[in-house]
């Protein structure tokens, strides 16, 4: 009976092959928010869990482009303290020429 009453998402599955049949994907990609919320709240103070938050959306931003996220920051944390405001867009990881990883 489970299977009938969803039989046209079944179908819809089988009609298109770059469907996933699960959500595990997403799950995986989800679950370090997860944890960094649970972690968010051991940050001591407020302004801690924005920075902790800060430094959790630049990991997930480089890991989204595909750049090594340490080889990315490390630069970008040296320099980025005498790079005008409006030119900090040049750090974001599809911007920025890193020399290859070592």
């Amino acid at each position: 009976m489970y299977a009938l009453k969803r039989w046209p998402a079944l179908l819809r599955y089988c009609d298109d092959g770059a469907i996933e049949i699960d959500n595990s994907a997403a799950e995986r990609a989800l679950h370090g928010v997860a944890i960094g919320r649970c972690n968010y709240l051991f940050a001591g103070t407020d302004s801690g869990g924005e920075r902790a938050a800060a430094i959790y959306s630049l990991i997930g931003t480089a890991k989204l482009n595909g750049v090594d996220s340490e080889h990315w920051l490390h630069p970008v944390l040296t320099h980025i303290v005498n790079r005008p405001v409006n030119r900090v867009d040049d750090f974001l990881p599809w911007n920025c020429n890193l020399p290859a990883a070592r």
